[in-house]
């Protein structure tokens, strides 16, 4: 079973590496359809090994500058208080109890759905936002729907352990449209370094963090991200995100029913 871990985590960096979408939205539901894992444990599992890739890239991305500070800071001022207040919910509701293990279960789905739908939308969206500059936010309601962005990603990154990567990238572009992508998908990743440390934190008190299922998913995960990184250059970008909603969307529909 290790090598099949392994495995899944090499699968899972090579996808990862090549459309930048987070690994939560693959590995969580791999974990829960293929191997039968427990909603609760594979999210718990899934953010320990999230706060541990993303620190790699958070380093990478501060080299180059790709970082907005002061945006990755009003990210975390709601997402953060969220992450502890939804671990202190899971606790009182009884994360390990099949009732919250189902309610987990379509939490996660609806989360892949929303990963779906950024990933078809978000030229879209962009386009949109460009050709309507007067609807863009500006100073303190900026701030505050910055804030609020990063508490509703504080609730679903730590109830479904999905949310950090495709969403919030497309909740940036949203918000800051003049973001270069170098500096989305790095701030991206840095205001997600805390966030799933704090959840996988939450989920090691609350006693679903399979340690050597993290370590195996580990091992396979960071060749596979660096070879993915490489393939994405003769790979079509949108082949591969048309493929990646396709699957995604079956994921979603096995989750449910």
């Amino acid at each position: 079973m290790t090598l099949s871990y392994i495995v899944s985590g090499f699968a899972v960096g090579l996808l990862v590496g090549m459309t930048g979408v987070g690994g939560g939205s693959l590995m969580t539901p791999l974990l829960t359809l293929l191997f039968g894992v427990s909603p609760s444990v594979a999210v718990g599992t899934d953010l320990a090994f999230a706060s541990i890739t993303k620190s790699a890239g958070t380093l990478t991305h501060r080299v180059r500058g790709t970082i907005r500070w002061d945006i990755v800071k009003r990210l975390c001022i709601g997402a953060l208080p969220a992450a502890v207040v939804s671990t202190l919910a899971l606790k009182s509701f009884g994360t390990l109890s099949p009732e919250i293990g189902q309610i987990i279960r379509y939490s996660i789905a609806g989360s892949v759905l929303l990963t779906v739908v950024a990933l078809i939308f978000k030229g879209r969206m962009l386009n949109w936002i460009n050709a309507h500059p007067e609807k863009q936010l500006q100073g303190n309601k900026l701030a505050a729907a910055t804030i609020i962005s990063g508490a509703v990603l504080g609730v679903l990154v730590t109830v479904s352990s999905i949310g950090a990567g495709a969403i919030g990238a497309t909740l940036l572009v949203m918000l800051y449209p003049s973001m270069s992508s170098a500096e989305v998908a790095g701030t991206d990743i840095a205001y997600a370094v805390p966030l799933t440390a704090i959840a996988a934190l939450g989920h090691w008190w609350l006693g679903s963090i399979h340690w050597e299922l993290l370590i195996s998913l580990l091992i396979g995960s960071l060749p596979g991200i660096t070879l993915g990184s490489w393939v994405a250059r003769s790979v079509p970008e949108k082949f591969l995100r048309v493929l990646l909603a396709m699957t995604l969307t079956t994921v979603a529909v096995k989750l449910i029913y």
